[in-house]
């Protein structure tokens, strides 16, 4: 092998680690802002990990809601009608935040098995479920139907109270 030979293969190995070493740099720093999606299925069988920015979703499980009437602390239970999981968020809902309706709260799961929401994000209506929360109820076993039919009829309970609540104050 001629020295003009071995200089351009020093140069070509020399540019195939640099660029191996830069996406192997690139994809460990995207592996802590990964975060996946749970369903309280597969957080119960232990599925998601501790301590560590995921995604859990469901419905509100209704009467679980309870407020700090001194700070914007709240715990409720996400359910997917199988399994539960209590969260606990510190700031404002949404606005369409209610019993009975669908979540999905972005945080870390604690070793005591309480769910530490950074964000709550609330959908509009009852026939709506979210992509991943549908995935993962049919990769448990159940139909996504029976969980919307479900929320529906919770969602119309609520919607009685509230409006018999309402009527009640005035």
């Amino acid at each position: 092998m001629t020295p003009k030979r071995k200089q351009k293969l020093f140069v070509i190995l020399g540019l195939v680690s640099l660029a191996a070493i830069a996406v192997g740099l690139t994809l460990y720093a995207l592996r802590s802002n990964i975060n996946l999606f749970f369903s309280p299925i597969e957080i119960a069988a232990g599925d998601a990990p501790y301590e560590r920015q995921i995604r859990a979703g469901g419905m509100v499980r209704e009467g679980t809601v309870s407020r700090n009437p001194d700070s914007l602390d709240v715990e409720f239970t996400v359910t997917d009608y199988v399994e539960d999981l209590r969260v606990s968020y510190s700031g404002i809902l949404p606005d369409l935040f209610r019993e009975g309706q669908g979540v999905v709260v972005v945080g870390q799961l604690q070793q005591n098995g309480l769910f530490r929401a950074d964000q709550v994000l609330a959908r509009h209506d009852e026939n709506y479920m979210p992509p991943e929360v549908a995935d993962a109820l049919e990769a448990a076993g159940y139909s996504p139907a029976d969980f919307q039919t479900k929320a529906a009829k919770v969602a119309k309970r609520v919607e009685e109270r509230e409006e018999s609540e309402g009527a009640s104050q005035y």
